[in-house]
This record gives C-alpha cells, sequence and structure tokens, in this order.
C-alpha cells in the first residue's frame, strides 16, 4: 500500500492523506487481471464506495478490466485502501446491481460478461468531466497550461511507468456553440 501526501493550498491543514494501491498478485487474486490503481479522496465530497464504484466502472468502461477478470476480495481491497470492509462490500454490491460485477461464491467476484465499454465518443465526454474542472482549477490558481499538462503526465506516468505512446495519441476535436442564435 502506497500511502502519499500532498499538499492542499486551499486548507489549513499542511497535508492531505490519500490512498492509492497496485494490488499485486495473491493466491486469491488472479495474476492476468492488469493492476488497478484507486485513489479515494477524503475530502471530495463524494463517499469512498461510490468513488471505487467509479473507479472500477471506469477500468471496465475503458477495457482495461474484461469480463470474466477478477477483481480483488473485500478483505484484500478492503486492506489495501485501508478501508474498512463494509465499505468495500457496500461498493461490490451496488456494482453487482448494476450488472457490472458478478460474485461466484467462494471464488470471488468477477467482471460480468453484461458489462459494457464505452465508446470513443463516451470516453472523450467523461474525460472532458474532468479535464474541465482541473482546467477550472488551475485557472483559478492561475497556472499555466504547459506546467498543468506537465503535472498531468507526471501522473499518468507515476500510475504506469511502463507507459509507452505505442500509436499516435487521439486527437478529439474541440467543440463550440454555434455564435447565431
Amino acid at each position: 500500500m502506497t500511502t502519499r501526501r500532498t499538499e492542499d493550498p486551499g486548507s489549513s491543514e499542511s497535508a492531505r492523506l490519500t490512498r492509492d494501491d497496485r494490488f499485486p498478485p495473491s493466491r486469491h487474486y488472479d495474476p492476468v487481471t492488469p493492476r488497478l490503481h484507486l485513489q479515494l479522496d477524503d475530502r471530495s465530497g463524494v463517499p469512498v464506495y461510490r468513488q471505487m464504484m467509479d473507479q472500477i466502472k471506469y477500468y471496465v468502461a475503458g477495457g482495461t478490466l474484461r469480463p470474466g477478470d477478477q477483481i480483488p476480495s473485500i478483505r484484500e481491497l478492503a486492506a489495501a485502501l485501508t478501508v474498512n470492509p463494509t465499505t468495500v462490500v457496500k461498493a461490490y454490491t451496488e456494482l453487482e446491481r448494476e450488472g457490472v460485477i458478478e460474485k461466484r461464491h467462494g471464488k470471488g467476484a468477477f467482471i460480468s460478461a453484461a458489462s459494457v465499454q464505452l465508446t470513443q465518443v463516451e470516453q472523450e465526454t467523461a474525460i472532458r468531466r474532468s479535464a474541465k474542472q482541473l482546467a477550472v482549477e488551475a485557472s483559478q490558481l492561475q497556472v499555466p497550461s504547459p506546467k498543468v499538462i506537465h503535472v498531468v503526465s507526471e501522473e499518468l506516468d507515476a500510475l504506469d511507468p511502463a507507459r509507452e505512446w505505442t500509436e499516435t495519441p487521439v486527437k478529439f476535436t474541440a467543440s463550440t456553440p454555434s455564435s447565431a442564435e
């Protein structure tokens, strides 16, 4: 488990605790399943179980987790993220109810065959929501664009140091509202 302290410029506290982890293979966890990185932010206002759900759904939607892939057990995930196992149970129960995962008695939790990947347009929409929030905050803090891009690149590299661009990055087209109304 990696614990990282990051400065929160808008807080009177000296540091904010964020939790993240890459799940190592274990006897209960399928080593073929890609390593997951879940980051929980206690200060976001979003319940922890919801943050876990959203991130697992993003892994499924992006194709990192595929139907049949095993995800960490409740105990493993709770221990890795230092959260109460009841929180993981709630996230898994909701994911099962939504058809994202299926629990197999005595075997664990697996990505459901009914789970769906996002189209490229849906992926763009999802990432633009986060990018817009980052852009607003960077603008408010008067952080120059090249610095923002550099920081995002560093964070991506920290998540996956072996990450390499094997193809030309996808370029999304910017859409602007029509001025003739």
